[in-house]
C-alpha cells in the first residue's frame, strides 16, 4: 500500500503498487512512502505501464501454455482412438476363440449322437398309459393326458356342465383319428382289425427312410368313440376312457407268456400278440361296485402290428393303438378307486410310481 500525501496537511493512499518479477508476472508489496503530488503523478504513470506490460507478459505465457497444452491433447486423442481399437481388436479375437471351441465341442458331441433314437435308454421305465377325458394335459412319459388334479373324475349326470370338460376333451383327442386324416396312402398303410405279429418295417437305422403308420379307425371303439355318442356315455352315467400306451422309440412290448402275473378274473383277456389291460376296485371296500367294465378296441387291448414306434423323424404320422374302457354299472353317489393296468413280460411296475404300467383313478358320479 502507498500513502500520497498532498501536502503537510494531507495525505491520501493510492493501492495496487507492482513490483516487476523477473519470471514475466507481478507481485504486489505492502510498503507504505510519502511522495508529493508531483512525485504522485508520476508514479502513477509508471505504474499504469507496469501493469500494461505485465498483462501482456502474462497473457503471452497463457498462450504459449495453452499451445503446448493443445499440442499435448492432440497426441493423447491420438493416443486414446489407438488404444480403443487395438481393445476392441483383442476381445473380437478372444471371444471368437471362445465362440469357436464352444462350436466345436457341440459338434464333436453331435457326431455321437443318433439322429433316429435316443443315445441312452437304460433309465428309460416301461411305458405308462394315457388317458383322456381330463381337461388339463401334461406332457409326461408316464402320465395321463389330458389329466386332472389328483386324478379325480366327478359329475352329476343330470348337470351337463359338469361333465362338459370331460366330453370336450374326449373329442379334441380323438379328432385325429378321424377317417378324413388316414387317407393318404403314402402315409398310412392298412394293418387289419385283428391283432398279428410286429410289422417288419426295417431295422431303426436302416435305408428304409420314413415309415407308414397303421390306420386306426375310430369305429373299432364302438359305443366310446364319439361318432354315434357325442357325450361318451357320461348323459348315461356310464363313462367311457380312452388308454394308450406312451411311445418309446423301438420299444417292443411282449405279450405275457405266464397266466402266473395275472388275476384270475383277467385271465380269459389272455391272447396271442395283445398287450391286455384290466381294471377293477383298487380298495378292498369298492368290492362290487365298480360292476361291469366293458372293453373296444382290437382284441380288447394293444395290438402287436402297430410297434414299434420308430420316433418322429422316422414315423412322423404314428396312431397309438387305443383301448376304449366303458364303467357300465357303477354304484352312483359313492366315491369309487379303480386302478387298471396293463400286462406284458417287459412290463413292470412301481409302488412310486402310479403311472408305470398302470393308472388309477377316484370316479364320483351323482344322480340327484
Amino acid at each position: 500500500m502507498w500513502r500520497v500525501s498532498g501536502g503537510a496537511e494531507e495525505e491520501r493512499f493510492i493501492s495496487g503498487s507492482f513490483q516487476w518479477s523477473e519470471l514475466g508476472y507481478c507481485s504486489a508489496s505492502s510498503r507504505r512512502l510519502v511522495i508529493t503530488r508531483r512525485e504522485s503523478a508520476e508514479l502513477k504513470e509508471h505504474l499504469t505501464g507496469n501493469k500494461s506490460r505485465c498483462q501482456r507478459n502474462k497473457t503471452m505465457a497463457v498462450g504459449r501454455s495453452l499451445c503446448g497444452t493443445l499440442t499435448r491433447g492432440s497426441c493423447s486423442v491420438a493416443r486414446g482412438v489407438a488404444g480403443v481399437i487395438k481393445i476392441i481388436a483383442f476381445y473380437i479375437v478372444f471371444y471368437g476363440c471362445l465362440a469357436g471351441i464352444f462350436i466345436g465341442t457341440i459338434q464333436a458331441l453331435l457326431l455321437t449322437l443318433s439322429n433316429y433314437k435316443p443315445t441312452w435308454q437304460d433309465r428309460v421305465a416301461p411305458p405308462g398309459k394315457e388317458w383322456p377325458p381330463l381337461p388339463v394335459c401334461r406332457d409326461a412319459s408316464l402320465s395321463h393326458t389330458p389329466r386332472s388334479d389328483k386324478a379325480e373324475v366327478a359329475f352329476n349326470m343330470n348337470d351337463q356342465e359338469t361333465y362338459m370338460p370331460y366330453t370336450k376333451a374326449l373329442k379334441d383327442f380323438m379328432t385325429k383319428y378321424d377317417e378324413q386324416w388316414q387317407t393318404d396312402k403314402m402315409k398310412f398303410e392298412d394293418c387289419g382289425e385283428e391283432a398279428v405279429e410286429y410289422k417288419n418295417r426295417g431295422d431303426l437305422e436302416s435305408d428304409v427312410g420314413i415309415r407308414k403308420a397303421c390306420r386306426f379307425s375310430r369305429s373299432w371303439l364302438g359305443p366310446c368313440s364319439g361318432l354315434d355318442d357325442p357325450y361318451f356315455g357320461f348323459k348315461e352315467g356310464k363313462p367311457c376312457f380312452i388308454v394308450k400306451l406312451n411311445r418309446i422309440v423301438n420299444f417292443r412290448p411282449k405279450p405275457p407268456t405266464s397266466n402266473e402275473s395275472i388275476p384270475d378274473e383277467a385271465q380269459p383277456k389272455v391272447q396271442p400278440n395283445v398287450i391286455p389291460i384290466f381294471c377293477t376296485n383298487r380298495r378292498e371296500e369298492d368290492a362290487g361296485k365298480i360292476g361291469e367294465v366293458k372293453y373296444f378296441g382290437i382284441g380288447g387291448g394293444f395290438p402287436m402290428q402297430y410297434y414299434p414306434y420308430y420316433g418322429k423323424l422316422l414315423h412322423p404320422h404314428y396312431l397309438q393303438p387305443l383301448v376304449a374302457l366303458q364303467f357300465a354299472n357303477l354304484t352312483m353317489n359313492t366315491e369309487l378307486r379303480i386302478e387298471c393296468k396293463v400286462y406284458g413280460d417287459n412290463i413292470d411296475y412301481s409302488e412310486k410310481d402310479r403311472y408305470q404300467g398302470r393308472f388309477d383313478l377316484k370316479l364320483t358320479i351323482t344322480n340327484l
